[in-house]
Protein backbone atom coordinates (compact mmCIF):
# COMPACT_ATOMS: atom_id res chain seq x y z
CA UNK A 1 0.00 0.00 0.00
CA UNK A 2 1.11 3.10 -0.94
CA UNK A 3 2.22 5.96 1.43
CA UNK A 4 0.39 8.65 0.51
CA UNK A 5 0.91 10.98 3.94
CA UNK A 6 3.45 13.59 2.03
CA UNK A 7 0.40 15.31 0.17
CA UNK A 8 -0.57 16.47 3.20
CA UNK A 9 1.19 19.29 5.69
CA UNK A 10 2.48 17.94 8.72
CA UNK A 11 0.97 18.97 11.89
CA UNK A 12 2.90 17.61 14.44
CA UNK A 13 6.65 15.77 14.51
CA UNK A 14 7.51 13.14 16.93
CA UNK A 15 10.69 12.00 18.22
CA UNK A 16 12.40 9.10 19.56
CA UNK A 17 15.08 9.74 22.28
CA UNK A 18 17.64 7.96 22.53
CA UNK A 19 19.72 7.35 19.51
CA UNK A 20 17.95 10.93 18.32
CA UNK A 21 18.33 13.34 20.66
CA UNK A 22 20.61 11.61 22.40
CA UNK A 23 23.56 9.76 20.97
CA UNK A 24 22.71 5.64 20.51
CA UNK A 25 23.35 3.65 23.50
CA UNK A 26 24.56 0.91 20.61
CA UNK A 27 28.01 3.30 20.89
CA UNK A 28 28.18 2.87 24.11
CA UNK A 29 27.09 -1.48 23.91
CA UNK A 30 29.80 -1.30 21.16
CA UNK A 31 32.86 0.13 23.72
CA UNK A 32 31.48 -2.09 26.32
CA UNK A 33 31.81 -5.05 23.80
CA UNK A 34 35.22 -3.76 23.28
CA UNK A 35 36.47 -3.62 27.27
CA UNK A 36 34.76 -7.16 28.01
CA UNK A 37 35.86 -8.98 24.91
CA UNK A 38 32.74 -9.74 22.92
CA UNK A 39 31.84 -9.64 19.78
CA UNK A 40 30.85 -6.42 17.87
CA UNK A 41 27.30 -6.08 17.85
CA UNK A 42 26.61 -9.17 20.23
CA UNK A 43 24.35 -7.30 22.73
CA UNK A 44 22.26 -5.53 20.15
CA UNK A 45 21.63 -9.34 18.56
CA UNK A 46 20.69 -10.14 21.91
CA UNK A 47 17.94 -7.70 22.24
CA UNK A 48 16.57 -8.82 18.75
CA UNK A 49 16.43 -12.42 20.15
CA UNK A 50 12.55 -13.17 21.49
CA UNK A 51 12.21 -9.45 20.97
CA UNK A 52 8.75 -9.54 22.66
CA UNK A 53 9.26 -11.65 25.42
CA UNK A 54 13.16 -10.76 26.14
CA UNK A 55 14.72 -9.21 29.24
CA UNK A 56 14.86 -5.81 27.33
CA UNK A 57 11.56 -5.83 26.68
CA UNK A 58 9.97 -7.09 30.00
CA UNK A 59 12.21 -4.53 31.52
CA UNK A 60 10.85 -1.55 29.24
CA UNK A 61 7.63 -2.67 29.87
CA UNK A 62 8.14 -3.02 33.41
CA UNK A 63 7.66 -6.12 34.00
CA UNK A 64 10.34 -6.84 35.96
CA UNK A 65 12.66 -5.24 38.37
CA UNK A 66 16.48 -3.87 37.33
CA UNK A 67 17.63 -7.04 38.98
CA UNK A 68 15.16 -9.06 37.76
CA UNK A 69 16.53 -7.40 34.22
CA UNK A 70 20.03 -7.97 35.55
CA UNK A 71 19.37 -11.85 36.22
CA UNK A 72 17.66 -12.16 32.43
CA UNK A 73 20.41 -10.32 30.58
CA UNK A 74 23.46 -12.41 32.03
CA UNK A 75 21.25 -15.54 31.46
CA UNK A 76 20.11 -14.94 27.88
CA UNK A 77 24.30 -13.96 27.27
CA UNK A 78 25.01 -17.10 29.15
CA UNK A 79 22.77 -19.03 26.56
CA UNK A 80 24.60 -17.53 23.67
CA UNK A 81 28.04 -18.88 25.26
CA UNK A 82 29.33 -15.14 26.68
CA UNK A 83 29.31 -13.13 30.12
CA UNK A 84 27.70 -10.04 30.59
CA UNK A 85 28.06 -7.52 33.44
CA UNK A 86 23.91 -6.73 33.17
CA UNK A 87 24.66 -3.40 35.81
CA UNK A 88 27.49 -2.19 33.39
CA UNK A 89 25.44 -2.64 30.29
CA UNK A 90 22.80 -0.48 32.51
CA UNK A 91 24.87 2.13 33.38
CA UNK A 92 25.63 2.46 29.43
CA UNK A 93 22.46 3.16 28.52
CA UNK A 94 22.24 7.25 28.94
CA UNK A 95 23.62 8.82 25.56
CA UNK A 96 25.11 12.39 25.25
CA UNK A 97 22.96 14.96 24.15
CA UNK A 98 22.96 15.92 20.16
CA UNK A 99 22.81 20.26 20.72
CA UNK A 100 21.26 20.45 17.06
CA UNK A 101 18.80 18.20 17.36
CA UNK A 102 17.91 19.96 20.75
CA UNK A 103 17.89 23.04 18.49
CA UNK A 104 15.87 21.50 15.65
CA UNK A 105 13.24 20.39 18.14
CA UNK A 106 12.97 24.12 20.00
CA UNK A 107 12.15 25.27 15.92
CA UNK A 108 9.33 22.27 15.09
CA UNK A 109 7.52 23.23 18.69
CA UNK A 110 7.66 27.16 17.31
CA UNK A 111 5.38 25.82 14.14
CA UNK A 112 4.74 21.96 15.04
CA UNK A 113 3.04 19.97 17.89
CA UNK A 114 5.74 17.92 19.46
CA UNK A 115 5.75 14.51 21.65
CA UNK A 116 8.20 11.97 22.30
CA UNK A 117 7.45 8.26 21.94
CA UNK A 118 10.77 6.39 24.21
CA UNK A 119 10.99 3.04 25.72
CA UNK A 120 12.91 3.27 28.28
CA UNK A 121 13.11 1.61 32.02
CA UNK A 122 12.72 2.93 35.33
CA UNK A 123 16.26 3.43 35.86
CA UNK A 124 18.64 6.24 36.37
CA UNK A 125 17.01 9.86 36.82
CA UNK A 126 13.43 10.72 34.37
CA UNK A 127 13.06 9.22 31.39
CA UNK A 128 16.40 9.91 29.87
CA UNK A 129 17.82 7.65 31.92
CA UNK A 130 20.57 9.79 33.08
CA UNK A 131 23.21 8.65 35.51
CA UNK A 132 23.80 11.82 37.24
CA UNK A 133 21.87 15.22 38.53
CA UNK A 134 23.45 17.76 36.40
CA UNK A 135 22.38 15.53 33.72
CA UNK A 136 18.95 14.28 34.41
CA UNK A 137 18.27 18.59 34.28
CA UNK A 138 19.64 19.01 31.21
CA UNK A 139 17.03 15.97 29.83
CA UNK A 140 14.74 17.19 32.20
CA UNK A 141 15.17 20.81 30.61
CA UNK A 142 14.71 18.75 27.21
CA UNK A 143 11.58 16.79 27.95
CA UNK A 144 9.80 19.84 29.12
CA UNK A 145 9.79 21.01 25.33
CA UNK A 146 7.66 17.98 24.44
CA UNK A 147 3.72 18.29 24.91
CA UNK A 148 3.61 14.52 25.68
CA UNK A 149 6.51 12.36 26.48
CA UNK A 150 5.07 8.97 26.11
CA UNK A 151 7.56 6.38 27.91
CA UNK A 152 6.93 2.76 27.77
CA UNK A 153 7.71 2.14 31.35
CA UNK A 154 4.58 4.22 32.27
CA UNK A 155 1.80 3.06 29.62
CA UNK A 156 3.27 -0.60 29.07
CA UNK A 157 3.58 -0.86 25.72
CA UNK A 158 7.16 -0.37 23.75
CA UNK A 159 8.24 0.36 19.72
CA UNK A 160 7.17 -1.36 17.94
CA UNK A 161 3.77 -1.94 18.88
CA UNK A 162 1.65 0.34 16.88
CA UNK A 163 -0.82 1.23 19.97
CA UNK A 164 2.16 3.53 21.62
CA UNK A 165 2.06 5.61 18.00
CA UNK A 166 -1.29 6.01 18.16
CA UNK A 167 -1.59 6.80 21.87
CA UNK A 168 0.67 9.51 21.11
CA UNK A 169 -1.56 10.57 18.15
CA UNK A 170 -4.42 10.69 20.59
CA UNK A 171 -2.71 13.16 23.41
CA UNK A 172 -1.83 15.28 20.68
CA UNK A 173 -5.24 14.88 19.14
CA UNK A 174 -3.66 14.65 15.59
CA UNK A 175 -4.22 11.60 13.07
CA UNK A 176 -0.73 9.80 12.09
CA UNK A 177 -1.17 10.95 8.55
CA UNK A 178 -0.06 14.53 9.49
CA UNK A 179 2.66 13.21 11.71
CA UNK A 180 6.07 13.07 11.06
CA UNK A 181 8.40 10.39 13.30
CA UNK A 182 12.11 10.04 13.54
CA UNK A 183 13.93 7.39 15.08
CA UNK A 184 17.28 5.41 15.26
CA UNK A 185 16.14 2.22 14.25
CA UNK A 186 14.16 0.94 11.53
CA UNK A 187 12.23 -1.63 12.93
CA UNK A 188 10.63 1.28 15.03
CA UNK A 189 9.52 3.26 12.05
CA UNK A 190 7.84 0.28 10.13
CA UNK A 191 4.87 0.42 12.00
CA UNK A 192 5.03 4.60 12.07
CA UNK A 193 4.77 4.33 8.29
CA UNK A 194 2.24 1.52 8.23
CA UNK A 195 0.04 4.33 10.18
CA UNK A 196 0.76 6.67 7.69
CA UNK A 197 3.30 8.89 9.12
CA UNK A 198 6.20 9.86 6.95
CA UNK A 199 9.43 9.14 9.05
CA UNK A 200 12.79 9.62 8.75
CA UNK A 201 16.05 7.18 10.61
CA UNK A 202 18.43 8.73 12.01
CA UNK A 203 21.97 8.17 11.66
CA UNK A 204 23.75 10.92 11.01
CA UNK A 205 21.86 13.56 13.05
CA UNK A 206 23.00 16.30 10.42
CA UNK A 207 21.74 14.74 7.89
CA UNK A 208 17.68 13.62 9.67
CA UNK A 209 17.75 17.48 10.68
CA UNK A 210 18.18 18.20 6.44
CA UNK A 211 15.47 16.22 6.06
CA UNK A 212 12.92 17.00 8.51
CA UNK A 213 14.08 20.47 7.68
CA UNK A 214 12.95 19.39 3.74
CA UNK A 215 9.71 17.95 5.26
CA UNK A 216 8.66 20.61 7.56
CA UNK A 217 9.94 23.67 5.48
CA UNK A 218 11.05 25.94 8.00
CA UNK A 219 14.91 26.20 9.13
CA UNK A 220 15.96 23.88 12.10
CA UNK A 221 19.55 25.39 12.80
CA UNK A 222 20.48 28.37 14.47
Amino acid sequence: MMNTSHAKTPLAVLWDFGGVILSSPFDAFNRYETEAGLPKDFLRGLNTRNPDTNAWAKMERSEVSLQGFVDLFEEEARLQGHRVEGWKILQALSGDIRPQMVEALRRCKATFRVACITNNMKAGEGPGMARSPEKARAVAEIMSLFEHVVESSKVGLRKPDPRIYQHACDLLGVPPDRCIYLDDLGINLKPARALGMRTIKVVDPDLAIDELQAMVGIPLRG
